[in-house]
Formats: structure tokens, C-alpha cells, sequence
């Protein structure tokens, strides 16, 4: 791979995805295996990638991600959010489009702590009058 790149750091849950740009065509890359081996869910490879179509640069870039942490869903986000702020480094005109398809917002849901005296977050536990 050439030593030129943009990265980007996204986020999401418990979920982190560090993505680096490569300014020449190559494979796309998640944890050392290529992407549609390691996003296998229908959709999520789309999903994840979904900033070079909607930027017009599907296959004229490699791309390498590390993630970690989380489940399925946060690491597929967390891909999508790092792309997006790795394209935006890369080529600021882009910001607008990505901004309003909303891939540059980073999603800060996370799970409610669990409360003491409560089963989870929230559910009590059965109330009985005797």
C-alpha cells in the first residue's frame, strides 16, 4: 500500500473504527480480512460503505479499517462515521453531502446503566402487596 493517506476515527456505542484512506484503487480492508468476509450481515457491507457511493468514489480508493469492541451493528456504524470524517480530511468539499446524509453526526446512544434495587436500567422488580 502507498504511505499517502487520510484517516478518520468513528464511534458508535461501545463500538471504534479507526479508517485510513489510500488515494490509489485497492481492496477494502476490515481487521486484515477483506470486507465482505467480515461484515456478512445483509446490507452492513452497504452500510458501512455507503460514503464512497454517495461520494462517487467506489472503487477508486483502498481502504483499510481496524474496529473494535461492540457487537455487529456499532462496528458497522462506527465504520461508516470514520469514512466519512477520513473523506472530509481528504477533500473538504465533501463535507455538505455527508453532513446531510447525516454520516458525520456521531450517534451517542449508549446502553442506560443498570440501577441499584432495579433489575436492568429500568424494570423493577414484581411489586406484591403480601
Amino acid at each position: 500500500m502507498a504511505t499517502k493517506y487520510f484517516e478518520g476515527v468513528g464511534r458508535r456505542k461501545e463500538s471504534s473504527a479507526r479508517v485510513r484512506i489510500y488515494l490509489e484503487a485497492g481492496p477494502l480492508t476490515v481487521n486484515g480480512k477483506p470486507a465482505k468476509e467480515y461484515f456478512t450481515r445483509l446490507g452492513d457491507l452497504d452500510k458501512a460503505f455507503s460514503g464512497l457511493q454517495a461520494t462517487g468514489r467506489e472503487g477508486q480508493m483502498a481502504v483499510s479499517v481496524v474496529v473494535t469492541g461492540g457487537g455487529v451493528t456499532g462496528q458497522t456504524e462506527a465504520v461508516r462515521n470514520g469514512l466519512a470524517r477520513a473523506l472530509v480530511k481528504m477533500d473538504e468539499t465533501l463535507r455538505p453531502g455527508l453532513r446531510k446524509s447525516g454520516m458525520l453526526t456521531r450517534d451517542d446512544r449508549m446502553k442506560e446503566r443498570k440501577k441499584p434495587g432495579l433489575k436492568r436500567a429500568r424494570k423493577a422488580p414484581t411489586y406484591t402487596k403480601r
